[in-house]
């Protein structure tokens, strides 16, 4: 795995949760780093992801509270790929429950692609509770968003890759992938099933970075973790993410007062950087630093740099709070 040298070195957790916050749906939950550090919450991407060992390594933990949680049907969180009570509604709900069962007042947001979705989402519903955003790869989750992935716009720069993507729909459903894939995903046919969630994976995998990684590629095409990213995602996505059209940027004003971080690759081919430019001219006073060399992924050299640099430039503007 690349990274080793601009990464903080790895760490165990100090503790670890189990937060039931319905009927359904148990939420994993770590803190590392210092306990009495700057509270800081990695919010993954996806939909349908979960964080990894390596995400703890974006923070000094020293300086910092360190919380890292998989979401609803993510991860080791339970029960595994569940679509039942699982909106972005009900995300922000967990994460501010998180922050109360874990006596937080304020934190810091981090969070990259749909995990910056949310990340503004939540400020945006408690500004309060919010010291400042860490955002990469921007994802404003808009009907165009998502067709650019999953429809037409990156098809034309990975047009191989795009053939194996829409291998498992038949010609007559190609007008509506993510319909298509989602019928598929919640089928009772466990092959099809199957097939589809690699598929659906492995092209986001291939995807993510500006030079096709292979260990990305076998991370996503992993039948456990294709299985709760294809479905979790094709669920929001077929839904519009339940969130009304432009709702991040109609709704800026309750997040202007915040020190916001943007950080986004120029090459990026899953979400491109024109959300970022147009959540930047929305909040121009956001710092944000276009990575020249870099794709989607928080794994990709500059961006991780990058990063770090928002990290540790935080952890000295908040450390007297």
């Amino acid at each position: 795995m690349p990274l080793s040298t601009t990464l903080y070195p790895p760490i165990k957790p100090f503790v670890q949760h189990s937060l039931q916050v319905d009927n359904t749906h148990v939420l994993h939950i770590e803190e590392c780093g210092n306990p009495l550090g700057l509270p800081v919450i990695f919010i993954h991407g996806g939909p349908g992801s979960s964080y990894s060992a390596i995400h703890r390594q974006f923070f000094d933990p020293d300086a910092y509270r360190i919380i890292l949680f998989d979401q609803r049907g993510c991860g080791q969180s339970k029960p595994h790929a569940c679509l039942t009570n699982n909106t972005t509604a009900h995300l922000i709900e967990d994460i501010d429950k998180i922050r109360r069962h874990l006596k937080i007042d304020k934190w810091l947001l981090f969070g990259g692609s749909w995990g910056s979705t949310l990340s503004l989402l939540y400020a945006q519903t408690y500004p309060e509770r919010v010291f400042g955003l860490i955002l990469r790869g921007i994802f404003l989750c808009r009907a165009q968003d998502i067709q650019w992935f999953y429809q037409s716009g990156a098809n034309r720069f990975f047009p191989d890759y795009w053939e194996d993507f829409i291998a498992p729909i038949p010609s007559d459903k190609q007008n509506d992938i993510v319909a298509a894939y989602y019928e598929l995903l919640t089928s009772t046919d466990e092959i099809a099933r199957m097939r589809a969630a690699e598929s659906w994976s492995v092209w986001e995998g291939r995807t993510s970075h500006l030079q096709t990684d292979p260990y990305t590629v076998d991370q996503f095409s992993d039948p456990y973790h294709a299985l709760a990213l294809a479905r979790i995602e094709s669920h929001y996505f077929k839904h519009h993410a339940f969130i009304e059209h432009e709702q991040i940027l109609n709704n800026v004003a309750a997040i202007t007062q915040l020190p916001i971080q943007i950080i986004q690759g120029r090459y990026d081919m899953i979400c491109p950087i024109n959300q970022a430019m147009e959540l930047h001219a929305k909040l121009p006073h956001a710092q944000l630093t276009i990575c020249n060399h870099a794709g989607h992924s928080a794994m990709e050299l500059e961006i991780s740099q990058a990063l770090i640099n928002a990290t540790d430039q935080f952890a000295i503007q908040l450390q007297s709070i």
